[in-house]
């Protein structure tokens, strides 16, 4: 019998904690790059968060206002990441993937980030196996899509082969994301909350759940770790 469900799992600051510090040297390599632009620092700090906030990704600010290369941009701040040495595998983690019944769901990783980058997290935890698909953002198609744009979800869709939305899961750290899936009829979404951590969004250090995006109702479950999915999603667990 075929699985009638898909799972999508945000991969950074999800499949991996806020503490590890990845968002932090993420910013400061995307600060760097504003600055490299010929900006100062006041200005490039602004247009990262400006970015961020109106378009999803602060690339795509950069593309469309500066005319930056994306795939120039990928290899001088996510490329350049030391992940080998903030990241590892979570036995843990694979083990929860692991007791999916695939008989029941798919397991595809949905990512803001290039695939050069998505495949590098999940190689190094050790869970390529893990992942029956990779939605990514295109950094080689212009005008590409991110989210929380719709478009971005519904092209997650067709990769998935996904024909009705309300038999998505998905989780991720973002809120707006969620809350975009959700508005599109995903049936079954969760934010990964990880409150009184530090992050770095947008260029700006924020302590995660310091702002209220959200209830915790309308459908969406608020979780603080990825273990609490066996029992907000049992079942597609086996």
């Amino acid at each position: 019998m075929a699985p009638t469900a898909t799972i999508f799992l945000d991969i950074d600051n999800t499949l991996y904690s806020a503490s590890t510090g990845i968002s932090a040297a993420m910013g400061k390599k995307i600060h760097d790059y504003f600055t490299s632009l010929g900006l100062d620092e006041e200005e490039a700090s602004e247009l990262h968060m400006s970015y961020y906030k109106q378009y999803g990704l602060a690339l795509r600010g950069l593309i469309l206002h500066h005319q930056v290369d994306p795939v120039d941009f990928d290899r001088k701040c996510d490329g350049a990441l030391p992940l080998e040495d903030l990241i590892k595998p979570d036995p843990s983690l694979r083990k929860l993937l692991q007791d999916i019944d695939r008989s029941k769901a798919n397991v595809w990783a949905l990512t803001n980030a290039y695939r050069p980058h998505a495949e590098r997290v999940l190689r190094i935890l050790n869970l390529e196996d893990q992942i029956d698909g990779l939605v990514y953002c295109n950094y080689t198609q212009p005008n590409f899509v991110c989210k929380p744009d719709a478009q971005f979800y519904h092209e997650a869709l067709e990769k998935a082969g996904v024909s009705d939305p309300a038999t998505c899961y998905f989780v991720d750290d973002n809120r707006i994301n969620v809350d975009a899936a959700r508005a599109l009829g995903w049936g079954h979404v969760a934010h990964f909350l990880e409150k009184g951590l530090v992050h770095v969004e947008g260029g700006k250090v924020k302590e995660i759940g310091s702002e209220k995006l959200g209830d915790g109702n309308n459908g969406v479950e608020v979780i603080n770790r990825l273990e609490e999915l066996r029992k907000i999603w049992r079942e597609v667990f086996k």
